[in-house]
């Protein structure tokens, strides 16, 4: 279908572009690439976990730690993706720039995890926190950061050369590459520095009809891929753009409204997502923070990570779709990507200047109550988390 673009229409501010660093930190070099360190004794049964992706150069890890009743969290196992991670150009807290590098696919019990630095996405089965890799496969593209999944049907965000997205068929448990799902997004990736120009997310809508893709100052768009009933994407993807918007993380609202950090305005978008791929801006809030990239739920409330003040803003959506703010919570150096457990009763937020885990408790009202931090091994500038 024809490419649409349009400007947002948003309540009239600055637009400020914050860059985190200019240099990327150093990735120790601690563990043996792939290998199975640090078993603990079984878990229970309870099957609670907290999966946690350090995105090491030398071999990506994910950590898995379990989840004890009261939220606090035990180291359990370190798992070699069979992948290496990888640094953009520029980030310091976020080597990925992105959110969803790390996914859960409840229906399959299958963890999807990106290795940057070896263009290739790893399957895990999991078991409570314990994990199995399956398979290690090519992301169609160059630095994969990102990927959703629903159904049989899974997509990887590729981030280097102009940005691609390449879709997959899940069969027994592994995934098949479809050569027709391949799209390339055109964006203006090599503009420095790069992690801020670098696409940020992809993600199906709710309904698993159209994959939604932010392009942060890559694109300054939102990107509408409409899917046909065989799961194939549009030709090319209806585009929503503003000159100087970072559109980073994304998320559904119970109505299934798209709901955006915008990390160079410090704000969130709350769009009416059209089945045609047009959104319609229906709400914006500012964070009053620096670096507002990465965005979860949990019922009516929403919690942003502010990278450049180190803190989790919370807000509360009106029956109005208005965000109310209700908040900031600090964090240790870096807020960065975080997850929420199934039940609402918990929330882990990756800092990535710390190297670290910052668990909350959620109470009643939406307010976060600190538990503990736990330190990632290798885990500065890591991002990707899931909690379950």
């Amino acid at each position: 279908m024809p490419t649409t673009t349009r400007r947002f229409t948003r309540i009239a501010k600055v637009a400020v572009t914050v860059a985190l660093s200019t240099v990327a930190f150093a990735v120790p070099a601690s563990a043996t690439a792939g290998a199975t360190a640090t078993p603990a004794p079984p878990a229970g049964g309870h099957g609670r976990a907290v999966f946690v992706q350090n995105d090491r150069v030398e071999g990506n890890q994910v950590i898995a730690y379990s989840r004890d009743a009261d939220g606090s969290l035990h180291r359990r196992t370190v798992y070699g993706t069979g992948g290496k991670g990888g640094v953009l150009g520029g980030s310091a807290v976020d080597h990925l720039a992105s959110q969803g590098s790390l996914t859960y696919d409840p229906h399959h019990k299958l963890l999807y995890a990106v290795n940057a630095g070896s263009n290739t996405v790893t399957v895990f089965s999991v078991e409570g926190d314990r994990l199995h890799r399956k398979q290690v496969i090519a992301s169609g593209g160059v630095f994969p950061v990102s990927v959703t999944a629903h159904g049989d049907r899974v997509f990887v965000l590729n981030a280097r050369e102009g940005g691609s997205i390449q879709g997959y068929r899940l069969k027994e448990g592994k995934l098949h590459r479809v050569a027709d799902w391949n799209r390339a997004l055109h964006l203006n990736t090599g503009t420095a520095p790069e992690f801020t120009h670098t696409p940020g997310q992809v993600a199906f809508t709710p309904d698993g009809s159209q994959l939604v893709v932010t392009t942060k100052l890559g694109g300054n768009s939102i990107e509408v891929f409409p899917l046909g009933r065989d799961g194939t994407p549009s030709a090319k993807p209806v585009v929503d753009s503003k000159a100087g918007a970072q559109p980073f993380g994304l998320t559904f609202d119970a109505r299934n409204r798209l709901v955006v950090a915008d990390g160079a305005e410090n704000s969130v978008l709350t769009f009416r997502l059209h089945t045609d791929g047009r959104t319609t801006l229906v709400d914006d809030t500012p964070t009053g923070q620096q670096a507002s990239c990465w965005i979860v739920r949990n019922g009516d409330h929403f919690y942003v990570s502010n990278a450049g003040s180190n803190t989790l803003s919370r807000f509360r959506q009106t029956r109005e779709a208005h965000l109310e703010p209700l908040g900031n919570t600090p964090t240790g150096t870096g807020t960065v990507d975080s997850s929420i457990t199934p039940d609402g009763h918990f929330l882990y937020v990756q800092t990535g200047g710390a190297g670290a885990v910052d668990a909350f408790r959620i109470n009643r009202d939406g307010s976060l109550t600190k538990i503990s931090t736990t330190k990632v091994p290798d885990g500065v500038g890591g991002e990707g988390i899931v909690a379950l």
